[in-house]
């Protein structure tokens, strides 16, 4: 018998496709068009619920970033740059053709829209609305609480996990993207509410974060893993390493929703990756994840040749909706996108590099993560019915610190893909964000940077067990990471 169809949402804003980073930078926007025209091709879009997302507002913005950030990417233009250099190095920002986090014309409202579309997701997975939910605009891993980092200037994950947080009591965060996912790591690294997952090139290499040592801290220990990898992953050993973990990580966490950033920049031909996967083998992380039945949030994230990109995530969108697409484009998207002349097939051809994994390293990394996995205690297993009010706003609504300036380094595209961040400490309860769910509007302790974890439905705080829920009702601890 048949499997009964998910019910599939794609959030999508066609204005995300006329903003430009600028000066050569290679982060653009436009690929989510080029993959909603594929994927529009295709037919797919009769088949799933197309929505526009609302952008984020101010106050929405700020439950997870501080308000003097948000307060100035609303506010700067590349006709103020000058003027605010001190600011530009403070929250890690540029010019076009230097930085990696330029100031652009729209800067602040494309940050709307791309983070609307993973909270609008994040909502309609939490009201049973969708089982699964597409933002390819999203997955802007680095970003930090104050501070933009390649390329990502608001961190619609977290933003999106926190929405989840207030109707399931685990969350799981899955990060395939070549680039450690550092930025929703930090976020989290201290509860037991959130796992992380990130596989990704380690060494030299943007942002330099993410050893398999890294597991979490105090409640948040062996709630973080790291699957550290080097250039040249091929489909094999992706899934040598990929699918026993994640099936531990499965079974052992059992999580009520789950968040995958699908950066495109792990396949094979990426402009700044190293890795060697095909389509099938990327695509094989979500499909494997789907076998589990748990509503999925599927999130873009880097990628920066066009043309593989917006392939890869058609693609995906297709086999998540169990639909095998023909190799031949469509003639619609040929003709709208001369970058695909050169090859009018879907899938992606693979390339003869060295696969620089052995399998015996392999081996003990894949070892060594199902040992941490292996101290994670059992999870109670109970109904969690409540829905709350949505991130920021309350009305009702469907589907829904300043540092040193020189202490920054730039980031991904220039210097090799890798810039290494020369003592960015702070030392000081600085900066006026609201800091996440705290009352506290910025909290900075020891060098460790807070985010408040959102309360959880009375449902979902019974399925936690009483000893780790406050006399409040909300869950107890802050998150973060050490900077």
């Amino acid at each position: 018998m048949k499997p009964a169809e998910k019910v599939v949402a794609y959030f999508y804003d066609d204005d995300i496709g006329n903003y430009c980073y600028g000066g050569g930078n290679p982060m653009r926007p436009h690929r989510a068009r080029m993959c909603y025209t594929l994927v529009d091709s295709y037919g797919l879009t009769k088949k799933m619920m197309v929505q526009r997302p609302r952008p984020r507002e101010f106050e929405e913005l700020t439950q997870f970033h501080a308000d003097d950030y948000i307060n100035f990417l609303r506010g700067v233009t590349p006709n103020t740059v000058d003027e605010n250099m001190t600011q530009l190095r403070r929250f890690n920002m540029g010019i076009a053709g230097e930085a990696d986090c330029p100031v652009f014309d729209g800067l602040y409202e494309y940050c709307q829209v791309y983070s609307g579309g993973s909270v609008d997701g994040a909502a309609q997975l939490a009201n049973g609305a969708a089982q699964v939910a597409f933002n390819w605009s999203g997955g802007m891993h680095h970003a930090k609480k104050a501070e933009a980092s390649g390329f990502c200037y608001v961190n619609d994950i977290v933003m999106a996990i926190l929405e989840l947080l207030k109707t399931y009591a685990r969350v799981l965060y899955v990060d395939i993207d070549i680039h450690h996912g550092d930025g929703v790591e930090e976020a989290f690294y201290l509860t037991d509410r959130v796992m992380t997952v990130s596989f990704h090139k380690y060494g030299e290499f943007f942002p330099g974060t993410g050893a398999l040592d890294d597991i979490g801290y105090g409640k948040g220990k062996f709630y973080t893993v790291n699957v550290p990898l080097k250039d040249g992953m091929d489909d094999d050993s992706y899934r040598l390493v990929y699918e026993p973990i994640m099936q531990k990580v499965m079974e052992m966490y059992q999580p009520g929703a789950i968040v995958m950033c699908c950066g495109a920049d792990s396949l094979s031909g990426d402009r700044l990756g190293c890795f060697n996967l095909s389509l099938e083998g990327h695509s094989n992380c979500l499909e494997f994840l789907a076998k589990f039945n748990v509503p999925m949030l599927i999130l873009g994230g880097g990628g920066y040749t066009l043309r593989n990109v917006a392939r890869c995530w058609c693609y995906e969108t297709g086999r998540m909706m169990n639909i095998d697409l023909p190799d031949g484009l469509p003639d619609k998207a040929l003709d709208e996108f001369n970058m695909y002349l050169d090859t009018q097939r879907l899938r992606i051809a693979v390339s003869n590099m060295k696969n620089a994994n052995e399998r015996q390293e392999l081996e003990q990394i894949k070892t060594a993560a199902l040992e941490h996995l292996s101290h994670l205690p059992p999870v109670p297993s109970a109904q969690m019915a409540y829905v709350p009010q949505r991130l920021g706003r309350e009305k009702a609504e469907e589907g829904l610190p300043e540092e040193d300036p020189d202490a920054r380094g730039g980031g991904q595209a220039h210097e090799d893909a890798r810039r290494v961040r020369d003592g960015d400490e702070s030392d000081g309860e600085e900066g006026s964000g609201r800091g996440g769910f705290s009352d506290d509007p910025f909290t900075l302790n020891g060098g460790r940077l807070y985010v408040r974890i959102p309360p959880e439905g009375a449902a979902a705080a019974a399925s936690r067990g009483a000893d780790q829920v406050g006399d409040d009702g909300q869950a107890e601890g802050w998150t973060g990471h050490r900077r």
